[in-house]
């Protein structure tokens, strides 16, 4: 597909690195001479536990095997590669573990280049200096902070925007492996930088911010979108997908309060104008989106350690205990906590015990419309407690009632199943979000760090 001129191409390979996506799609991308080749590494769907620790939520042979591909096309493209988010969690060690896999990477395929690392985490003395300035400020339903708050978080990050990517890419990187960014600012940063349609670059990169979600097959991953001075057309390259004005404009209310307007630093996109036209059966043309600079504010997360946690999971498959699984489940969690108080001396309000009901109720709980019920039911209690030895004893207090307890007391004593041996188990750290607020800066790369290096050898 020939490129027309004044305009600005960028591929996107797959929603997230380690998702996987069609080789033949991304072949095709590289042949239709993208500018850059942008991928998004991670987000906080899967909670905050990979913050919390640092950690990537995908396999390190699975995100090495696509990230030698993507360094591959990158060299046949001869554009830079930019990937969002590095890590699922955007951390500074997540940064760097990406990149230890790059320094392998180039050592093995015999690249020499120039990589830059963004960072993203902050600093929780340097926050509590600018929450007593007043320079942190909530959005809505924030829980409150302090400087204790702050302290207690194992791991805080910026999420960066299109200026902090846009000065690593004025480095010359060949690759730039940014911490936790906006998905969409590693998408809209060179088009801007290019002078492309502002409206246009942040309401593309949010509509291509995972890949082709916003197509009829999503899961073949790769789509290009071309920036030009009034807007942008959205093509899928997998061999069945499409895009419509449906699937383009409905992208808006993809984790977004509002269908008209998202919040980036430096501003908000407003779509209200956006009119979508279907060039064919497989691209998209959008124009009328509008940018409307303003305060210049980068988004804070925060996770820090709420607990500890042990599991124990048993099988109800009687009929009688399968019908009256709640009333049973409640009566275990009686029973467990008045000996956890008769024998550890613990009030009820110093741990937490749960028990979910898979099959019944596990996943939205008192929210559940009742079913047919099942066959059978997975009685998984979960114990949470200040510390790892406290959660387990009290993990081990509640193995006997969820192996024998009986629904009445003169009837013979049930025996249920466990799948595993030991019945407990030990989870660890469990971890909580404790920041929605922005921090406000004067200048866009004062919070963040850039970090340049040759690795490699031709």
């Amino acid at each position: 597909m020939r490129k027309p001129i004044e305009m600005t191409r960028v591929l996107i390979p797959t929603g997230a690195l380690g998702l996987g996506y069609e080789r033949a799609a991304l072949a095709l991308g590289v042949a239709n001479r993208p500018d850059i080749i942008a991928v998004d590494g991670g987000s906080t769907d899967s909670g905050p536990s990979y913050l919390g620790r640092g950690v990537s939520k995908y396999s390190r042979g699975s995100t090495k095997a696509e990230w030698r591909e993507l360094m591959l096309a990158r060299a046949e493209a001869g554009v830079p590669l930019v990937i969002g988010t590095a890590g699922t969690c955007g951390a500074d060690a997540a940064v760097d573990w990406l990149f230890q896999i790059t320094e392998e990477l180039a050592a093995e395929l015999g690249q020499k280049l120039r990589v830059a690392r963004l960072y993203s985490s902050q600093n929780a003395a340097d926050l509590t200096a600018a929450l007593a300035s007043g320079k942190i400020t909530p959005l809505p339903a924030a829980p409150p902070i302090s400087a204790e708050i702050l302290a207690s978080c194992t791991n805080i990050v910026a999420l960066a925007g299109a200026e902090q990517i846009q000065a690593a890419l004025a480095t010359g990187a060949d690759i730039v492996i940014a911490g936790r960014t906006t998905d969409t600012a590693i998408i809209a940063a060179l088009p801007l930088l290019r002078g492309d349609h502002a409206g246009a670059a942040w309401h593309g990169a949010k509509v291509g911010e995972c890949g082709a979600i916003a197509t009829t097959n999503p899961a073949s991953g790769t789509i290009q979108i071309d920036f030009d001075k009034t807007g942008f057309t959205f093509t899928p390259l997998g061999a069945s997908a499409r895009a419509t004005p449906y699937t383009v404009s409905a992208h808006m209310l993809y984790e977004n309060s509002d269908p008209f307007i998202l919040h980036e630093p430096g501003g908000q996109l407003d779509v209200t104008a956006a009119r979508y036209q279907a060039l064919n059966q497989r691209e998209v043309r959008v124009e009328g989106s509008r940018w409307v600079p303003g305060p210049y504010t980068v988004k804070l997360e925060g996770a820090r350690v709420a607990g500890y946690q042990t599991v124990a999971l048993a099988l109800l498959r009687e009929r009688r205990y399968v019908e009256a699984a709640r009333a049973w489940a409640d009566a275990v969690i009686a029973e467990t906590r008045a000996r956890v108080a008769a024998r550890l001396g613990l009030a009820a309000d110093t741990y937490d015990l749960e028990i979910r009901l898979i099959g019944i109720d596990a996943t939205m709980g008192a929210l559940e419309n009742h079913r047919p019920l099942p066959a059978e039911v997975g009685a998984l209690a979960i114990v949470t407690a200040p510390t790892e030895a406290l959660a387990s004893e009290i993990g081990k207090m509640v193995n006997p009632y969820l192996l024998h307890h009986a629904l009445e007391e003169n009837e013979p004593m049930p025996t249920f199943a466990f799948p595993f041996s030991p019945a407990e188990m030990n989870r660890g750290a469990i971890y909580e979000f404790c920041l929605n607020h922005v921090l406000h800066l004067s200048e866009p790369m004062s919070s963040f760090r850039l970090v340049v290096t040759e690795v490699g050898h031709g």
